[in-house]
């Protein structure tokens, strides 16, 4: 236990006594704040438990026996570039663990009932700068490193704000072909930055996780040795079914141009970029990592890798609309029309692109009067963000399937009873 966690315990523990309650269950609680680590998980040993996790190979990572291991240690599995951690790490207080009771399809329910149910290797709930809640299950630790998958999306479209601010990207109006030449004649190339940031170009991209679609193509593409040149395969996709910026369609290409567009832009790699603006300055604890292609560029769509505690670090720069402890990290107007759709774009809103989600800059809406946002990535990564009470959840799991919709209720439900029960005063 650090030395904050020892001090919040102590004082707890005095109020207790002051108060009267010298409960041996209570006095335990407080004691135990922390982190809480389990081997085994829900249906642990079609998860490999009796084989020890085991790593598989890119090819077969995807089988339910290797899911854990390729979720917590996907660096080890394709190339990837360093981003640097801070010289020196910024600590969460820590704070005895909350009872946290939410109701989902008629029964109430406890959060230990929801990691008993769902396949989740890490749980994390901090409020502003103190860590109220953080499991581990399926033997990982707090030094493991979680796949983000989609969540990647959300600081590929930061990193865009900041490149922004910085006038490497003279406009979010400018088309692609401005910065990514290559990409000049094609339906791509002639998208303005901000329709990319929307996921709505126009061009035409299918993603459904059948391994046939379109992003099964452009992963073979950018995951084989040698694999085709990033421009090149985007390149392939260019039939425009509707004008920029007038209907949403989910397209992990658009990303994977962002990511050309702010290399070109910023004349570095992302992940150095990254470092240098984000994650020194936010007291990262752990290097993190994201997967290259055969070119050596990020693949920005997926596959940045962090410990649990940065993505929540990374997660209260968010709820602080990108200001880190009084310095402004990412552009605070950028981060609210991030996470604000414009009268203008009302089929970006929540109902509207989907049923329950509405979109931003590469980001999830959540539905309601308040604004909040959720960071999402398939198979159960998430980052719920609440700016009115500077709440976070980080949510990483290994789900059987790409996108599981029953799963994700259970996980927003649970949220829901997060900020309801823990953001109380906190407004």
């Amino acid at each position: 236990m650090n030395t904050g966690a020892v001090r919040v315990t102590i004082v707890a523990m005095v109020m207790l006594a002051a108060s009267g309650i010298t409960s041996a269950q209570e006095a335990a609680r407080l004691s135990a704040a922390g982190p809480v680590f389990s081997n085994t998980g829900y249906d642990a040993n079609a998860y490999g438990a009796n084989e020890g996790y085991p790593l598989g190979t890119l090819a077969a990572g995807a089988e339910m026996r290797h899911l854990v291991a390729t979720y917590s240690h996907f660096d080890e599995m394709t190339p990837a570039h360093i981003v640097g951690r801070a010289a020196a790490a910024w600590s969460f207080q820590r704070a005895a663990e909350p009872e946290i009771y939410y109701s989902f399809r008629g029964e109430r329910r406890t959060i230990a009932d929801y990691l008993s149910r769902q396949p989740t290797t890490g749980l994390l709930v901090a409020r502003d700068d103190t860590i109220l809640y953080e499991h581990y299950q399926y033997a990982r630790s707090a030094g493991d490193r979680f796949l983000s998958q989609s969540m990647a999306k959300t600081i590929t479209a930061m990193l865009i704000g900041i490149a922004a601010a910085d006038g490497r990207i003279k406009s979010i109006d400018d088309d692609v072909a401005t910065y990514v030449t290559a990409l000049a004649g094609t339906e791509y190339g002639k998208t303005p930055i901000r329709a990319l940031l929307h996921m709505s170009s126009g061009v035409d991209f299918k993603e459904i996780y059948d391994g046939q679609d379109d992003i099964a193509r452009l992963g073979r593409d950018l995951f084989g040795r040698p694999g085709k040149a990033p421009e090149v395969s985007v390149a392939q996709f260019d039939t425009r079914v509707a004008p920029p910026d007038t209907r949403w369609h989910y397209a992990s290409s658009e990303t994977e141009i962002l990511g050309l567009v702010l290399r070109a832009a910023t004349g570095k790699p992302v992940a150095d970029y990254l470092s240098e603006k984000i994650w020194q300055r936010i007291g990262t604890e752990a290097d993190a990592t994201w997967a290259i292609d055969g070119t050596g560029q990020e693949v920005t769509f997926c596959c940045f890798n962090a410990v649990l505690r940065d993505y929540a670090r990374f997660g209260r720069l968010l709820a602080h609309d990108g200001v880190w402890n009084g310095r402004e990290i990412i552009p605070r107007q950028w981060l609210i029309d991030a996470t604000t759709v414009r009268s203008s774009d009302t089929y970006l809103a929540p109902g509207v692109a989907t049923k329950y989600y509405g979109y931003g800059y590469q980001v999830w809406l959540l539905p309601g009067a308040k604004r909040q946002f959720v960071l999402l990535g398939i198979r159960g990564q998430m980052i719920f963000v609440d700016p009115a009470t500077k709440l976070v959840m980080v949510h990483t799991a290994v789900r059987p399937k790409a996108v599981d919709t029953d799963a994700s209720a259970e996980t927003i439900a649970l949220w829901l009873a997060v900020v309801d029960q823990l953001g109380r005063g906190a407004r």
